[in-house]
Protein backbone atom coordinates (compact mmCIF):
# COMPACT_ATOMS: atom_id res chain seq x y z
CA UNK A 1 0.00 0.00 0.00
CA UNK A 2 1.31 3.52 -0.79
CA UNK A 3 1.22 6.46 1.11
CA UNK A 4 -0.12 9.52 -0.25
CA UNK A 5 1.25 12.81 0.79
CA UNK A 6 -0.41 16.02 -0.09
CA UNK A 7 0.48 19.37 -0.16
CA UNK A 8 -2.88 20.84 0.91
CA UNK A 9 -2.95 21.77 4.50
CA UNK A 10 -5.77 20.41 6.68
CA UNK A 11 -5.72 23.12 9.36
CA UNK A 12 -7.75 25.91 6.92
CA UNK A 13 -4.21 27.81 6.38
CA UNK A 14 -5.51 28.29 2.80
CA UNK A 15 -9.27 29.85 3.55
CA UNK A 16 -6.46 32.27 5.84
CA UNK A 17 -4.52 32.72 3.47
CA UNK A 18 -7.28 33.24 0.93
CA UNK A 19 -8.78 35.60 3.40
CA UNK A 20 -5.56 37.70 3.38
CA UNK A 21 -5.06 37.88 -0.19
CA UNK A 22 -8.67 39.23 -0.53
CA UNK A 23 -7.70 42.25 2.09
CA UNK A 24 -6.57 45.70 1.06
CA UNK A 25 -2.94 45.58 0.88
CA UNK A 26 -2.52 47.60 3.84
CA UNK A 27 -4.19 45.16 6.18
CA UNK A 28 -2.38 42.40 5.03
CA UNK A 29 1.07 42.79 6.39
CA UNK A 30 -0.39 43.00 9.47
CA UNK A 31 -2.93 39.62 9.01
CA UNK A 32 0.42 37.99 7.19
CA UNK A 33 2.30 39.11 10.75
CA UNK A 34 0.14 37.75 12.62
CA UNK A 35 -0.11 34.04 10.39
CA UNK A 36 3.56 34.23 10.67
CA UNK A 37 3.20 34.54 14.85
CA UNK A 38 0.31 31.66 15.02
CA UNK A 39 2.39 29.14 12.89
CA UNK A 40 5.22 30.20 14.79
CA UNK A 41 3.98 29.58 18.14
CA UNK A 42 2.52 26.04 16.72
CA UNK A 43 6.27 25.20 15.49
CA UNK A 44 7.94 26.38 19.35
CA UNK A 45 4.94 23.83 21.02
CA UNK A 46 4.94 20.92 18.08
CA UNK A 47 6.55 17.68 19.43
CA UNK A 48 10.45 17.56 18.94
CA UNK A 49 11.62 14.75 17.71
CA UNK A 50 14.93 13.03 18.68
CA UNK A 51 17.46 13.97 15.24
CA UNK A 52 19.56 10.54 16.69
CA UNK A 53 17.05 8.48 16.43
CA UNK A 54 17.05 8.95 12.13
CA UNK A 55 21.06 8.52 12.10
Amino acid sequence: MREETTTAPTDGLWSRLRLIEGQPLADRAEAYSALHDDLARRLENGVRHDSSAAR
